[in-house]
């Protein structure tokens, strides 16, 4: 990657030099999501904003959660009226149990119901040693990563009917763990195990669970998240040689979400330009 000028989290897609490709001028709907209701967290940038404005082109209404980014969640959610859907946005902070709870809802009081949920917001920080994550680092990134999307479920389980699903985001490190994202990555870790526990739970009640594992996506999170010189290498070491942008994860959110893939349940989904997740 070129240099690309630091931020301090949480980091916006309008202070970017290379602003990611969210899929703004090249996804084209198919009707997939027809009709669906859907609530994504971290919908404002990055991974979140590339899943709105596909699932909007696919005919699905949308809630765009977002902590505090207002011009990046209003740009998502231009996209997604441009595709003639309803956006409702929604700001706060996900690791609080209660505003959990409050984003499912405002999705029932809008439509009644929920279809599909992404939990897809995350916190991570890059350190070197164990003694540089302070305790309220480790419970914040643990409440934002991993105790959000239970709360979000239990939430919104009540209200989904068979043939919804949930999609958790985890990553690459959920297999193969960068030291220095300790804690970001057992959350990712844990993710994939506790959607493939909700797909045998939910399972009975027609509800499907998976979740996708991103490899070296570029988004706000990153040049917000990492030293200078990790930034410019971003993605070099994948076999396909270059990070990923969030408009390649898309499909994959698509299809977990659609009717297509009424059979697919407890699986973790690679996207990783070629780093193995077994």
């Amino acid at each position: 990657m070129p240099q690309e000028p630091a931020q301090q989290p949480p980091a916006s897609e309008t202070q970017m030099q290379h602003t990611p490709d969210h899929g703004e001028h090249s996804y084209r709907g198919s009707g997939r999501l027809a009709g669906k209701v859907a609530v994504i967290t971290g919908a404002d940038s990055g991974i979140g904003k590339a899943v709105a404005i596909a699932y909007a082109r696919e005919g699905a209404d949308v809630l765009i959660s977002y902590l505090s980014e207002d011009a990046d969640a209003d740009d998502t959610r231009k996209w997604v009226e441009e595709a003639g859907r309803t956006a409702v946005l929604m700001r706060g902070d996900l690791a609080e149990p209660h505003h959990c709870r409050d984003v499912i809802d405002r999705a029932v009081q809008e439509w009644g119901r929920i279809d599909v949920l992404v939990s897809n917001a995350a916190y991570q920080m890059t350190h070197e040693t164990v003694e540089e994550i302070s305790d309220d680092e480790w419970d914040h990134t643990l409440a934002t990563n991993l105790s959000a999307l239970f709360h979000l479920v239990k939430a919104a389980v009540p209200h989904m009917g068979p043939g919804s699903s949930i999609i958790g985001s985890s990553s690459v490190n959920s297999d193969t763990p960068s030291p220095t994202l300790m804690p970001y990555a057992a959350t990712k870790a844990a993710i994939a195990n506790m959607t493939a526990s909700l797909a045998q739970l939910l399972g009975p009640k027609g509800i499907r669970a998976n979740s996708v594992a991103p490899g070296p996506i570029w988004t706000p999170l990153i040049p917000s998240t990492m030293p200078q010189e990790k930034v410019e290498k971003f993605g070099e070491d994948t076999p396909l040689g270059r990070p990923g942008q969030p408009a390649e994860l898309a499909p994959v959110y698509v299809l977990l979400a659609s009717d297509e893939a009424s059979y697919v349940s407890g699986a973790r989904v690679a996207v990783t330009g070629g780093r193995p997740v077994l």
